[in-house]
């Protein structure tokens, strides 16, 4: 499942959100990018491409929602990203005053108080097509890698 230091950086990546695999895009990916051999059913493919749209919508509503949030906290989120992401790195200085940094803390913690609900959501559109988290995750992951498996979603998320 998605803990809460992915899901933030997860949320934070507003532009990167749309690609195939919401689920997959928070697991942690090794340096080269593992081949993951599933064999998928037509009908499982079928599946999988309903919940991936159900889930588009619950991220969009998300999205709608955090953004509300940062720009409710007095932030434009361009500049809420640029604190945020230099938050994350030990390595860099961040670069804002000592109000922004604490309502930075208060915006995250709103957000982070949102996640279980978006997690059910999610859980809850790959259960209702008749799939298991698991199993989900696993052809999402495998979606990144097999292009034969990419086209034949296409072709069902086309037609």
């Amino acid at each position: 499942m998605i803990n809460s230091r992915k899901f933030a950086a997860l949320i934070f990546a507003f532009a990167l959100v749309t690609s195939v695999g919401t689920f997959a895009q928070t697991q942690p990916m090794p340096q080269q990018q593992q081949q993951v051999d599933v064999d998928v059913s037509d009908a499982e493919l079928a599946k999988f491409a309903d919940a991936y749209q159900k889930i588009r919508m619950v991220n969009q509503k998300a999205q709608q929602e955090m953004v509300k949030k940062v720009e409710d906290g007095g932030f434009d989120v361009q500049r809420f990203n640029k604190i945020h992401q230099a938050s994350l790195d030990p390595n860099t200085e961040v670069d804002a005053t000592e109000e922004e940094m604490s309502k930075h803390k208060e915006v995250v913690a709103d957000i982070e108080s949102m996640q279980g609900k978006f997690q059910k959501e999610m859980e809850d559109a790959i259960s209702e097509e008749g799939l298991e988290v698991q199993r989900y995750e696993k052809i999402a992951m495998a979606l990144q890698t097999d292009t034969e498996l990419q086209q034949r979603l296409q072709k069902l998320m086309q037609g």
